[in-house]
C-alpha cells in the first residue's frame, strides 16, 4: 500500500510512525512525497494560501481519489471540518500532548518577557491569545518547518517562538520550553493529533481502521463539533478542547473564538457528560453562535481577506 506524504520532516516522521504501525499489523507500505502549494509557498501566511483552509490537505485528497495513493496521513487540525465522503478519516492515533510551548531565546518564561519583546507564530489563534495576554508583545509572521523555526529563534530573529508541543515529540526533540495552560491558551481543534485517510471501500480501510484510538477520536469529534457552526474553519482565531476525566464518565470541554487583535474573545468551560457528549457539545456550539462566536469568526475572515488585498495592511504586527 502506499502512503502519501508532504515532504517535511514532521510530515515524514507521522507518516514513518503510521508506516511502522501498519507493518505491526503485517501490512507492508512505501512513502510517495507529495509538494503541496503550502510546501511551495513558505514565505507568506497560512491563510494566504489557496484560502488558507486546508493548504496541505485538499492536494493529497485529488491525489488519493486519483488513485496514485492509498492512504493518507494529516495532522487532523489541518484538515477541514467539511470533508468528502468518499475519503473517510479511517484512524485518530493516539493523542501527543494537545498544548501550545512556548521556547525563549534566552529561557525566559512568557510572564517575564520584557516589554516590546518578538513572538512568531504561524497561527492566527495563537497571535491573538498572545495579543490577549501581553498585548505589550509584538507578533510576527513565523513560516518554515521546526528546524527553520528554531533556527531562526537561535539567531535571533526573534524573542520567543509558539509551536505546538506535539511537533517537537514527534520529532523525538527534548527542547526546554514553557508549556501553556489551556486556561488562557485553548489549543486548535484537534491539535496533538494525527489522522489516517483512506478511499472508502478498499482494502487499506480495513487494514487501517485496526490503529484508531477511540478515546481520542471522541474527544476529536466533540472539538470538531463545537466549532462547527463558527465558519472560518483554520483560518480564524478559533479554539476547541476536550479531555476526558479520569472517572471515563464525563468530558471537560473549552472552545473560544477571539477577534484578531485578541481585545474580544467569547468562549465556554464546561463539563458534560461522556453520554450524549456529542449531542451536548452541538448545544454548546449553538451558545457559542449566539454569543456572538459566530459574527467575529466572520469579522475576522472579512479583515483576513482585507489584508489580502492590501499587503502593507499586516494586523500580525
Amino acid at each position: 500500500m502506499i502512503i502519501g506524504s508532504r515532504g517535511s520532516q514532521l510530515a515524514l516522521a507521522q507518516t514513518r510512525n503510521v508506516a511502522s504501525l501498519l507493518k505491526e499489523e503485517g501490512v507492508e507500505t512505501s512513502i510517495k512525497i507529495i509538494k503541496t502549494i503550502g510546501d511551495r509557498f513558505t514565505d507568506r501566511p497560512l491563510h494566504a494560501i489557496s484560502g488558507g483552509v486546508g493548504a496541505f490537505v485538499r492536494e493529497l485528497d485529488d491525489v488519493m481519489l486519483a488513485g496514485e495513493i492509498d492512504i493518507a496521513v494529516h495532522s487532523m487540525k489541518d484538515m477541514p471540518t467539511v470533508r468528502p465522503k468518499a475519503l473517510p478519516t479511517v484512524a485518530v492515533l493516539e493523542r501527543d500532548t494537545p498544548f501550545d510551548i512556548l521556547i525563549t531565546y534566552d529561557g525566559t518564561p512568557l510572564d517575564e518577557l520584557p516589554e516590546q519583546s518578538i513572538i512568531g507564530t504561524s497561527s492566527l489563534r495563537r497571535t491573538a491569545q498572545i495579543k490577549r495576554y501581553r498585548p505589550d508583545l509584538i507578533t510576527q509572521e513565523l513560516r518554515g518547518n521546526i528546524d527553520t523555526r528554531l533556527r531562526k529563534l537561535k539567531e535571533g530573529q526573534y524573542d520567543g517562538i509558539l509551536l505546538a508541543k506535539a511537533g517537537l515529540e514527534r520529532m523525538g526533540w527534548e527542547i526546554e520550553g514553557e508549556i501553556l495552560s489551556p486556561d488562557f491558551f485553548c489549543p486548535s481543534p484537534n491539535q496533538g493529533t494525527v489522522a489516517v485517510v483512506t478511499r472508502a471501500g478498499i482494502e487499506a480501510e480495513a487494514a487501517v481502521s485496526r490503529l484508531d484510538h477511540s478515546e481520542s477520536r471522541i474527544v476529536t469529534e466533540i472539538e470538531r463539533v463545537l466549532i462547527s457552526k463558527l465558519g472560518g474553519g483554520c483560518t480564524t482565531p478559533v479554539a476547541s478542547y476536550a479531555e476526558i476525566m479520569p472517572n471515563k464518565k464525563e468530558i471537560h470541554v473549552r472552545a473560544e473564538v477571539l477577534s484578531l487583535d485578541g481585545r474580544e474573545a467569547v468562549g465556554i468551560n464546561e463539563i458534560i457528560p461522556m453520554c450524549g457528549g456529542i449531542e451536548k457539545a452541538m448545544e454548546l456550539g449553538h451558545r457559542l453562535v449566539e454569543m456572538g462566536g459566530k459574527k467575529l469568526a466572520e469579522e475576522a475572515l472579512l479583515q483576513i481577506s482585507k489584508n489580502a488585498c492590501d499587503p502593507g495592511d499586516n494586523y500580525d504586527n
